[in-house]
């Protein structure tokens, strides 16, 4: 019987789906679990990259971009697992996760969702790993940079407890609970299906609970153009969410209608869509290839710095850019190294498994960096 599927939906993200299946290959070795990555159409080769690296995981291949929610479900209802895990593709996770997990829900037999504390490719602590439902007023009041009542401030980041919403880059459930309230809205595109699908749980009779003794890193964004396509699926799906579950009051409306202007607004007057670019003064590399060392030394047209991990415990970091080799560490590992160090200004690139790609992001908001390292140059 399988215990666990694992459900992946990707959209031209295929390095950062590389990187994730590598962590989730590691973290199911001793589970009955089964991997699914269903895909909106990539024209990357994503998919020709999991026939051949991973032929173990199952290939769902939709014809056309169908939308996190349509895909999801569809994903779904061929997963054969007691349990599901909606996972992003631009996450990276630790090996121990899905065995706690496991273990962390037979303790708590009204569970509907289970999320993660999510940190960023910087090692940075996301909020929205934990939220409350956001009401109209909770909502406005975010809006307008009153955040109290929008995240779960009632837990520390490295706590356990009951929360209202989770957000859709990590939501582990019941397979048949999912089924149960109709699983992700499918009338949300993209955006806004996480908190849909919290609140139904809740309305259900269920508890969401955030566990936050095991982090994942979330790039975030990796697969979405910060453009006005963007803002208008963003802004519609909040709209959407208060015309299903809250009063449809012209009040109501005409209040959230006039504070999701005000944001767009602001948004683009602050340039939230573009990269920010972090200069590093000191590049590091943890690991064990002096290749690796010779080629971002000429990329970066910088000396680069051989460092053992013992060494590197030795100094206090500022402004460095550190390079960890997945192949000399665990994820679990990698993960910890993020949250120490990412603080003063550091970033980080992850070097693949077997692997001559190398990627990080040091923003929430954009794009991340894929590094592709030519080994047969180097001279």
């Amino acid at each position: 019987m399988v215990q666990l599927s694992i459900i992946i939906l990707n959209y031209n993200v295929k390095h950062f789906l590389k990187l994730c299946l590598q962590s989730v290959v590691q973290a199911t070795e001793n589970i009955q679990a089964e991997i699914i990555v269903a895909d909106n159409a990539s024209k990357d080769g994503s998919m020709q990259m999991v026939a051949q690296d991973f032929p173990n995981v199952i290939r769902l291949e939709n014809k056309a971009n169908l939308g996190f929610s349509k895909a999801n479900n569809l994903a779904v209802k061929k997963a054969k697992g007691k349990y599901i895990c909606i996972l992003n593709p631009d996450t990276v996770v630790p090996e121990q996760i899905f065995s706690n997990l496991l273990k962390f829900v037979k303790t708590v037999p009204d569970f509907g969702a289970v999320g993660v504390k999510l940190i960023d490719g910087k090692g940075q602590f996301l909020p929205e790993s934990k939220r409350q439902i956001p009401t109209p007023k909770v909502a406005f009041q975010k809006m307008v940079g009153n955040a109290t009542n929008y995240y779960a401030s009632n837990l520390e980041s490295n706590d356990i407890g009951c929360v209202d919403v989770l957000v859709g880059a990590f939501m582990f459930m019941s397979r048949q609970r999912y089924l149960q309230v109709g699983g992700f809205d499918e009338d949300y595109f993209m955006y806004g299906e996480d908190i849909d699908l919290s609140y139904k749980l809740l309305k259900a009779g269920y508890k969401n609970y955030y566990y936050g003794k095991d982090s994942v890193i979330h790039f975030k964004g990796e697969s979405t153009t910060k453009d006005e396509v963007y803002r208008a699926r963003f802004y519609g799906a909040m709209q959407l969410f208060y015309k299903k579950h809250f009063s449809n009051s012209k009040f109501t409306n005409l209040i959230v209608k006039a504070a999701l202007k005000v944001v767009k607004k602001a948004n683009k007057a602050q340039g939230l869509d573009t990269d920010k670019e972090i200069s590093s003064n000191v590049f590091i590399y943890i690991g064990n290839s002096s290749d690796c060392v010779a080629i971002l030394s000429k990329l970066k047209n910088k000396q680069v710095q051989h460092l053992s991990l013992k060494e590197l415990q030795k100094l206090t970091l500022k402004n460095s850019q550190l390079f960890l080799d997945s192949q000399f560490f665990s994820f679990k590992e990698i993960i910890s190294l993020l949250e120490q160090y990412g603080h003063h200004n550091n970033t980080f690139r992850i070097k693949l498994k077997s692997s001559n790609v190398l990627i990080g992001s040091d923003t929430s908001t954009g794009k991340g960096e894929v590094l592709v390292l030519e080994l047969d140059k180097i001279q």
